[in-house]
């Protein structure tokens, strides 16, 4: 399959601090790419190269199979950008910035108005068509800058942290247009930080950290990373710990993990619900009282975690830098 989106080796440097170190990537037509890192990995940095907006110090980038560095201006005919931020004319209705957006591509007075109509309709805009861009809600201005984005109907779209600030009801709203978007086929390279929204619309993910992808693959083969399910059991008593661990030992692939203060004991397992079953019969047996046992799945958030030793939310102060300016 070919890629709509290539980036091979970019460096970028801000000062003393290395934004990009050699990022590498990849999205074949028609499949969702989620760009996942701490604040101050490169991801913002990454879609500002791919997007004309940034050159590199050293590397190479190709959207749509058009060269990035020799013809921007054909690539940015070929894509859209959604910013982390509703870039809105604010002082325009809902319909006079997606006209305005057409006919800054050039396209005919009475298309560029077909087009804002249409997509109005299925951004669930229509009503609010004519009211001024800043009395909209945060939802309906994230849906009109991702709209403003599709007025050419580009193959490529880039999303950098589209559901920023969003309520959970507005961002569900959106990941059903992004599937949409992508049934239809748009290749998309998104970047986030909720990691529910790349386990649920990326085909593949690449894990960015101080500048360089550390790892790439589906959310299942991140997850397969560290390890499967794991048997977790709250002991109801301190003093049970050690008859518990003793208990869990013959059933884990690995030494059970011990929390003291919440009396808490993980082991990784293989076999789910069954060795759960087993498990709970062998404690009830040896007569060790339990608060919560549970058979618990990796997540992204694991992965995140073991990965880049952040959280998703977490800034690396040494290397944070203002995702759409220069330092």
């Amino acid at each position: 399959m070919r890629a709509a989106i290539r980036a091979e080796g970019l460096v970028k440097t801000f000062g003393d601090v290395r934004a990009l170190d050699g990022v590498d990537l990849d999205v074949p037509e028609g499949t969702v790419l989620g760009l996942l890192g701490p604040n101050g990995s490169g991801k913002s940095t990454t879609v500002r190269v791919l997007t004309t907006l940034l050159r590199p110090d050293v590397g190479s980038a190709h959207v749509a199979g058009v060269d990035v560095l020799k013809h921007p201006a054909r690539v940015r005919s070929l894509m859209g950008l959604c910013g982390q931020y509703a870039a809105v004319d604010e002082y325009l209705t809902g319909r006079e910035n997606l006209q305005m957006v057409g006919q800054l591509y050039q396209m005919r007075t009475r298309a560029a108005k077909a087009r804002a109509r249409e997509l109005l309709e299925w951004f669930d805009l229509a009503e609010a068509a004519d009211r001024l861009a800043k009395t909209y809600s945060g939802g309906m201005r994230r849906r009109l800058d991702l709209a403003a984005a599709l007025v050419v109907r580009p193959p490529v779209m880039f999303l950098d942290e589209p559901t920023t600030g969003l309520d959970p009801r507005n961002r569900l709203a959106l990941w059903e247009v992004i599937e949409t978007l992508v049934a239809e086929g748009t290749t998309l390279l998104l970047t986030t930080q909720h990691l529910e929204e790349a386990d649920r619309l990326a085909h593949d993910i690449a894990v960015v950290d101080r500048g360089r992808v550390i790892a790439r693959g589906s959310a299942d083969d991140l997850k397969a990373r560290i390890g499967g399910e794991r048997v977790e059991v709250v002991v109801h008593r301190r003093e049970l710990i050690g008859a518990a661990v003793a208990a869990l030992t013959p059933y884990g692939k690995g030494r059970p993990s011990v929390e003291q203060h919440t009396r808490r004991i993980a082991v990784p397992v293989d076999g789910g619900a069954r060795v759960l079953a087993d498990v709970i019969r062998e404690l009830d047996g040896r007569g060790i009282l339990i608060d919560d046992i549970g058979l618990r799945r990796p997540t992204l958030d694991d992965v995140f975690l073991f990965l880049t030793g952040h959280t998703a939310g977490e800034t690396d102060p040494d290397r944070e830098v203002r995702p759409w300016s220069t330092p």
